[in-house]
């Protein structure tokens, strides 16, 4: 079994991210990050009759408990997260605990979370098993739930001790979430990696294939752009705020349709185009790369309009509620060219209510 390990570079924070094929059935690559001998692992209804049994067996030997939470983008709130603090003290957990995240992004998040308020803080790890979630979330230590004004408004940065990868969780991915997952693969492409992108454009048909070889190189050039980023720029005081491209639009869309109405990577999709097509109108990417971003992400069977029947004014007013905007004004991820992005509220207001209305599903 090859094993594609990276490092995110954090000083005495670092952490590996372990990315290959059988690796839960790999305890050695996981228990030399734990705290101590208590483990909480943290899964859905969905991913634990798959995946549960796999991963305690990872800590034979240790003293696990489990809680499964509800499935879903509308359960990633402060009340299910105290599901989790519920089970910490029910089972008197110490500060030597280790919360272990078993699924998608909402699970990691939440248990992220949980892990940074936990008796201030203790040790977690990530083992996703979406797409999305192996390629973005899992990594960085953004962490958090969701509150009925706007997404993600409610966290905290609390890196994890480890990544596991295993890319055979794959295998039981829905496609919908496949290609959600792909969404942020691209987004790599479009703010700082050109030849990711035309590499994409390459192999997008063997990726939907779910070709082994493929998706692994896929996840390893994602999680190495990720990886990269954070070291930079841990907090989102600069650079970091480029991984959010299309993320202003599509968190408006996840919101004002309602969570889980449409996946994350589906209003991320959308959102990209939107950005896409203001720089676009800027002067920064001409007709044919703005086409290429649209048939890219068309071959990995995503949307790239917004729901009709939500208003631009409403997009608006929810895109105001953006950890980006600043003195009242939203700061978009925009991209000076393809594989340039920039962090910039220097657009005319008119300008982006026409792409919003322009992009909006026909």
């Amino acid at each position: 079994m090859k094993i594609n390990s990276l490092n995110v570079d954090l000083g005495e924070r670092a952490y590996p991210i372990h990315i290959g094929s059988g690796l839960l059935g790999r305890p050695d690559l996981v228990i030399p990050h734990l705290a101590g001998r208590q483990l909480l692992i943290v899964s859905n209804e969905t991913v634990a009759p798959l995946y549960l049994a796999r991963t305690r067996a990872l800590f034979a030997g240790f003293n696990v408990e489990e809680v499964i939470l509800p499935d879903g983008e509308q359960y990633k709130t402060l009340d299910v997260l105290n599901t989790i603090f519920d089970a910490l003290l029910e089972k008197h957990c110490d500060r030597r605990v280790t919360l272990v995240a078993l699924g998608g992004g909402v699970v990691g998040d939440m248990t992220g979370f949980a892990a940074a308020c936990y008796q201030r803080g203790v040790a977690f790890i990530q083992i996703p098993t979406t797409l999305l979630a192996q390629v973005d979330s899992s990594v960085g230590g953004k962490t958090g739930v969701n509150h009925p004004l706007g997404k993600n408004m409610i966290g905290a940065f609390h890196q994890p001790r480890c990544v596991l990868i295993d890319t055979d969780t794959l295998d039981t991915l829905p496609d919908c979430e496949l290609s959600a997952g792909l969404a942020e693969v691209i987004k790599y492409g479009l703010i700082r990696d050109p030849a990711f992108f035309a590499w994409l454009e390459e192999n997008m048909d063997a990726l939907l294939a779910r070709d082994k070889a493929a998706l692994a190189e896929a996840i390893e050039r994602s999680c190495r752009n990720k990886a990269e980023v954070v070291a930079a720029d841990e907090r989102e005081g600069g650079v970091r705020a480029l991984l959010n491209l299309g993320h202003t639009f599509g968190h408006a869309i996840e919101t004002g349709m309602g969570y889980g109405a449409w996946l994350h990577g589906e209003g991320v999709a959308a959102g990209m185009l939107m950005a896409a097509a203001l720089s676009a109108r800027l002067g920064w990417l001409s007709a044919a790369e703005l086409a290429r971003i649209e048939a890219l992400l068309l071959r990995a069977r995503l949307p790239v309009r917004g729901p009709r029947d939500l208003s631009t004014e409403r997009m608006l007013e929810l895109m105001a509620v953006d950890k980006k905007a600043q003195d009242g004004q939203v700061r978009l991820v925009l991209l000076r060219a393809l594989g340039a992005g920039i962090v910039t509220a220097d657009y005319a207001p008119a300008l982006l209510r026409d792409i919003i209305d322009q992009y909006r599903a026909a």
